[in-house]
């Protein structure tokens, strides 16, 4: 099996800035440019080297600049055998005891930006050797020294130190804040999950609540037959109302024993009848009470217990929202029933009702004064992740987005018969 061997990244190409990207490569170059010429000048005018080697440890030790944006380990090998080489080229010539050894000025500033490029790139351990190193070379190369050891002879030791020491805080720094971004993306990622997930067992237990009344109903209503029926009620007839009623009871303890894990013990206002369109108005008062006027526009029509139900959580929790983020804003709530035309100003004759939908529609304006935070810091999770959830169960569409003047919008389009469930 054959593996593919990444390419090594540029240092900083993680950057969401492209001037950030691009500065490791501007500073390689400059120095490249700047310490090549320098090194050879110095070398041949004031330490007296022959311009042919001179040439040749300048190039060793400045080109290889380049290559350390992309591996700057590399490039230490290089830079590194080419200082300390050129340190014992030096050691032949008679240089004046002013000047720098074993390591000269341009030797120096261009092997500390290479600790730095290290520090930004490689782990504590592989920078540690690389410090080691050069103290431990820097220190052997002393006792060597033509004109006696000083502290300028371990400048390289210590600035090279202080370049990597930076370099390696600014790497930790940067891992650290790039591990703390991904992980408040799975937090966030897994909370949207965990939302969802508890917004659909409420649904379904709702749902439960809902179906259990319909099966109830028809158990009842097959068991009593033969009594509230003639008496003459065919033997056949009879038997087809008990296997009703047995497959009713049936299904329904099935039913309970599927979604019964769903329940809470505490849940136990989930046990009540749940409710629909005409408990909104209520909802609509008390929100008006506590949290602003609140304009609302009923709607009288028959709608399915499923579709009602969505209507009224979905009105709830807009209503929420108001008060949690709006505190004071006028709102408007209205319930309508609409049938789509079919483009030409007519109505549908036969499908018509298949097509109507309940339009659920919550819109409010900015408070009279913008609040300092939300009145309610935690909230309950749900938000329009829950709508959705809602409108999704009945086939239904959502369109909730902010309005230009500052305000929220809240439509929903639920239909009205389990055809057009989806």
């Amino acid at each position: 099996m054959t593996s593919v061997k990444e390419h090594p990244r540029a240092l900083l190409a993680g950057a969401s800035r492209r001037w950030v990207r691009m500065l490791p490569w501007a500073v390689a170059f400059v120095l490249c440019v700047a310490l090549l010429p320098t090194t050879i000048v110095v070398l041949t005018a004031d330490y007296g080297l022959n311009g042919a080697l001179a040439s040749a440890l300048a190039v060793a030790q400045a080109a290889p600049l380049l290559l350390a944006v992309v591996q700057p380990l590399r490039a230490w090998f290089v830079i590194f055998t080419a200082d300390v080489a050129g340190a014992l080229v030096l050691l032949g010539v008679d240089f004046e005891e002013r000047l720098l050894w074993p390591f000269p000025p341009m030797e120096v500033v261009g092997y500390v930006g290479l600790c730095l490029a290290l520090g930004l790139r490689e782990r504590r351990r592989t920078v540690l050797l690389v410090w080691l190193a050069t103290a431990g070379v820097n220190v052997g190369l002393g006792f060597a020294a033509p004109h006696g050891t000083n502290a300028m002879s371990l400048l390289l030791t210590i600035l090279g130190g202080v370049a990597l020491l930076l370099g390696g805080v600014l790497r930790e720094r940067s891992e650290v804040q790039r591990r703390l971004a991904e992980q408040e993306t799975i937090s966030e990622a897994e909370r949207g999950r965990r939302t969802l997930l508890e917004e659909r067992a409420r649904i379904a237990r709702e749902l439960h609540d809902v179906v259990a009344h319909h099966m109830s109903v028809i158990t009842v209503q097959a068991d009593t037959a033969e009594y509230r029926l003639d008496e003459t009620l065919p033997p056949d007839a009879r038997e087809e109302f008990t296997s009703i009623a047995a497959t009713a009871r049936e299904s329904l303890g099935e039913m309970r024993r599927l979604l019964g894990v769903l329940r809470n013990e505490e849940a136990h206002g989930e046990l009540v009848p749940q409710p629909g369109l005409a408990q909104i108005g209520q909802l609509v008062e008390a929100t008006a009470r506590t949290g602003g006027p609140v304009e609302f526009t009923p709607c009288e029509a028959e709608v399915p217990e499923a579709v009602g139900l969505s209507a009224y959580r979905i009105v709830q929790e807009a209503l929420a929202n108001v008060v949690r983020h709006a505190p004071g804003a006028t709102t408007h709530v209205s319930l309508s029933v609409s049938r789509p035309d079919d483009g030409q100003g007519g109505e549908q004759p036969d499908e018509g009702r298949g097509r109507e939908r309940l339009t659920v529609l919550v819109v409010n304006h900015p408070p009279p004064e913008p609040p300092a935070g939300p009145l309610e810091v935690g909230g309950t999770g749900h938000g329009l992740v829950g709508m959705r959830e809602r409108v999704r169960l009945v086939g239904g569409t959502l369109d909730a987005g902010p309005l230009p003047d500052g305000g929220f919008r809240v439509a929903a389009q639920l239909p009205l018969t389990e055809e057009d469930f989806t």
